[in-house]
């Protein structure tokens, strides 16, 4: 039985009895979307903010609201709008009109009405052709209309992915497409003229940069799940099996632990297919002594997670495998405890560096290539404290990644606004350098999803191991095959591998 084909039989086993969705979502309370609009108000003054949700899906695809309507309303319904009024400090939500048809396909929907006010916290609840009037009422008291200018994100990944595609669409001769924001500020131009149209998306950026508790809560599940996948992904993989089956470890677990859907495509990398940071084909059949990268998360509930581990497929770091992932390992250590809140980026990376270049200096490298990797690495992160200015003519450093990752919690890449390079507690972020050798494409990453505390970080993905002894002892447990099936060889003779 291929791996693939045993995984689909267990997600098939352990799917609970069918029962209606909630009407209104049951990840978070309602007051925790009131006092998201009430912080909105506090920003827009007189002004009214209007925001749409994202379009139907149609019937072959799961409906998900896109993030920043979501953050304000909670509400999962396609075509709702929402009118906020500052000046007022009152709220309209407007659906579509009761749909029996659908109901009656797809079980209960939230619908305009009293019902749907209890449900939300939303002080009013209409039918979206009472839109019009709303918005010219809101125009005669208001001067400023704060629109979303930015494409909507649907999912977890990224911010700047939709700006991406749009953006390509729109220097397409043959496409020339443009996003449904665009498109609304116009008819919002044109249906109240009086107001001054601005940008929503920086103000609710801003709310949503520091987590409060319950979303910390989320992210903490999030981040829950996808280690899970990681430590499965180390006990079931085998030499032989291809990039593709250990990916499908992780939709499993994912799936078994009510995630809707991933955050971002998997990442798994065997050997030098890491060396593409974002490669993700899945195709390559891993043989005895790959190191195999899994970058995968899921989204749980609108939050997502970025967790990365690299592990030996056969079970066991050879003596060159163990010396590059051993000082990585330190360099990495050395990031993750100079982290503190309230305090420039630039000091963090002071401290780091001071600790990276006691590490190196301690080592015995027997590969002088590993040295000359680890010196680049630190380079990269003494560069960003004090830059130095180019040498004429002279082509760019690489060799790795001197950074403090990307923020998380809606998407994947999450907002990254407004305290610039001071970590404030609340905020959620990754750390994820990258220590390479680019002339033979060896790339070697973690990354770990760290909280800032008033008192210092916590690390999230702590629970999923990165020491080397630890990894081993993971892999010599068994994995979700040995618990539900016998093991048969996948493809290849060598498909269940593992050295003892």
């Amino acid at each position: 039985m291929r791996a693939t084909t045993l995984i689909a039989a267990l997600v098939l086993l352990s799917a609970p009895a069918a029962s209606a969705q909630p009407v209104f979502t049951d990840s978070l309370p309602r007051q925790e979307f009131a006092e998201r609009r009430a912080r909105l108000m506090e920003k827009i003054g007189d002004g009214v903010a209007i925001i749409q949700g994202t379009v139907e899906t149609g019937n072959s695809l799961k409906f998900r609201q896109n993030n920043q309507f979501y953050y304000l309303t909670g509400v999962e319904v396609p075509r709702a709008i929402l009118l906020v009024d500052g000046k007022t400090k009152r709220s309209a939500l407007f659906l579509p009109p009761r749909n029996e048809s659908r109901e009656r396909s797809e079980g209960p929907i939230l619908s305009p009405g009293p019902e749907a006010v209890q449900l939300t916290g939303i002080e009013s609840v209409e039918t979206r052709n009472h839109f019009d009037a709303a918005l010219k009422a809101a125009a005669a008291i208001a001067r400023s209309a704060y629109v979303p200018f930015r494409p909507e994100v649907l999912g977890g990944a990224s911010v700047s992915d939709p700006r991406g595609r749009w953006a390509a669409s729109a220097s397409d001769p043959w496409d020339g497409g443009r996003p449904r924001e665009t498109l609304f500020v116009e008819k919002v131009k044109a249906a109240a003229p009086a107001l001054e149209v601005q940008d929503l998306d920086p103000l609710v950026d801003a709310l949503r940069f520091v987590k409060t508790r319950r979303e910390i809560a989320l992210i903490r599940e999030s981040t829950r799940i996808a280690g899970l996948a990681m430590m499965e992904a180390m006990r079931s993989a085998r030499t032989g099996m291809f990039e593709h089956e250990i990916e499908a470890i992780g939709d499993y677990i994912f799936k078994a632990h009510n995630a809707q859907g991933i955050a971002y495509f998997a990442l798994v990398a065997a050997a030098t297919n890491s060396s593409y940071p974002h490669y993700h084909a899945g195709q390559t059949q891993t043989k005895d002594g790959d190191l195999v990268l899994f970058d995968y998360a899921p989204d749980y509930k609108y939050y997502a997670s970025d967790v990365t581990r690299e592990f030996p497929v056969n079970g066991r770091f050879s003596p060159e495998q163990r010396e590059l992932y051993g000082i990585y390992v330190k360099l990495y250590n050395s990031l993750m405890t100079s982290i503190k809140p309230n305090v420039p980026v630039r000091d963090i990376l002071k401290e780091a560096v001071a600790k990276m270049d006691t590490a190196i200096a301690s080592q015995t490298f027997a590969n002088p290539k590993f040295k000359d990797a680890a010196v680049r690495f630190v380079d990269n992160y003494r560069r960003r404290i004090d830059p130095p200015p180019p040498a004429p003519g002279a082509p760019p450093r690489g060799g790795g990644r001197g950074s403090l990752g990307h923020t998380v919690g809606m998407e994947v890449h999450d907002v990254n606004t407004p305290h610039g390079d001071v970590l404030v507690p609340g905020m959620v972020f990754t750390i994820e350098p990258a220590l390479t050798i680019p002339e033979d494409r060896v790339y070697i990453r973690l990354e770990d999803v760290i909280l800032i505390t008033e008192t210092g970080y916590e690390n999230l993905s702590a629970f999923a191991p990165i020491e080397m002894d630890a990894i081993e002892k993971l892999m010599a447990e068994p994995g979700m095959f040995e618990k539900y099936a016998p093991r048969q060889a996948t493809t290849a003779p060598a498909a269940a591998a593992r050295k003892p």
